[in-house]
């Protein structure tokens, strides 16, 4: 059972960073991709950007996020990052990270992911 735990969440003013931290526990952590995904109020969750398994590995983002977020990893520490820079009202949300050993789980299937974690709380506003 993977267990994921985000942080790095809370109020910034819109143009802000922030970095969010997850933290997975699982023992082959190298061998899985990760993910970032957000719920806003009212909204489904939608996928915000995926990194391929090694370190420095090949990402994808959503439309929306291009050019502002970056997603990272260390597998030397089970942890996946999400850098935020240039922070919208839009971008508020729950945020939430994930991983499979299938990339295209992560990329087409995210939903169908039974376990989730808690998320970390965004907020942009002045």
């Amino acid at each position: 059972q993977v267990q994921l735990v985000e942080s790095g969440g809370g109020l910034v003013q819109p143009g802000g960073s922030l970095r969010l931290s997850c933290v997975v526990s699982v023992s082959t952590f190298s061998t899985y991709h990760a993910g970032w995904y957000r719920q806003a109020p009212g909204k489904q969750r939608e996928k915000v950007a995926t990194i391929t398994r090694r370190s420095g590995g090949s990402t994808t983002y959503a439309e929306s996020v291009k050019g502002r977020f970056t997603i990272s990893r260390d597998n030397s520490k089970n942890s996946v990052y999400l850098q935020m820079d240039g922070l919208k009202p839009e971008d508020t949300a729950v945020y939430y990270c994930n991983v499979d050993p299938t990339l295209h789980t992560l990329l087409e299937e995210w939903k169908s992911i039974p376990s989730w974690g808690q998320g970390t709380q965004v907020t942009v506003s002045s």
